[in-house]
């Protein structure tokens, strides 16, 4: 298992970075929220890895703090929740968020995330409701709707910097599309399939 992996950040995407490690070039696949807080490319970069493997594919999850990969760890064992809905799960919210709704009980916000519907927002929350405290995760927090917009307008700028865009183009791209996506990761897309169409 590789848990661990400290090298120089190369290339960043949307969805993954590669980390160039003694030489080897690691590609990792990422949250948003881990994408955003990144340094530029040519800086060394430590990333806590969950490593999965299938007959098809070898593929490395990176996270900057360890209870993040805790948390994505035990999304991925709640039947119905695969590596890339639980990746998607953390792109839309920040760690601390998803969890407080999750041992909040909050069904109505997970089933905000694209690909969690009621069945599997209440299995998450029947799973794991009363487990993450161990992880270091406090109560649901208690945001406003305006709030939450400002946070993700402000996570989804952060992630378009990340990928390169100047702060003032990424406060343009994300004006453009104001109030048309709940979350992050759907606010990212929008911004950049904008800029594509102008």
């Amino acid at each position: 298992m590789i848990a661990r992996l400290e090298g120089v950040l190369r290339v960043r995407e949307l969805q993954s970075v590669v980390l160039d490690v003694g030489g080897v070039g690691y590609e990792v696949e990422v949250p948003l929220s881990t994408l955003a807080s990144l340094p530029e490319t040519g800086a060394r970069v430590v990333l806590f890895t969950h490593l999965m493997v299938r007959e098809d594919a070898h593929t490395l999850f990176g996270f900057l703090q360890t209870r993040d990969r805790d948390l994505f760890r035990r999304l991925i064992r709640v039947n119905g929740i695969g590596a890339r809905l639980a990746l998607a799960m953390l792109s839309t919210m920040a760690a601390d968020e998803l969890a407080g709704h999750i041992s909040g009980g909050n069904i109505a916000a997970l089933t905000r995330i694209p690909g969690i519907g009621k069945r599997t927002a209440e299995r998450v929350v029947l799973e794991l409701g009363e487990r993450l405290q161990d992880l270091g995760f406090g109560p649901a927090p208690g945001a406003s709707p305006l709030g939450a917009a400002a946070g993700i307008e402000h996570e989804a700028a952060a992630a378009l910097e990340a990928l390169g865009y100047r702060a003032i183009d990424a406060e343009k791209m994300i004006a453009a599309v104001r109030g048309q996506a709940e979350t992050t990761e759907a606010l990212v897309r929008l911004a950049l399939r904008s800029t594509l169409r102008g």
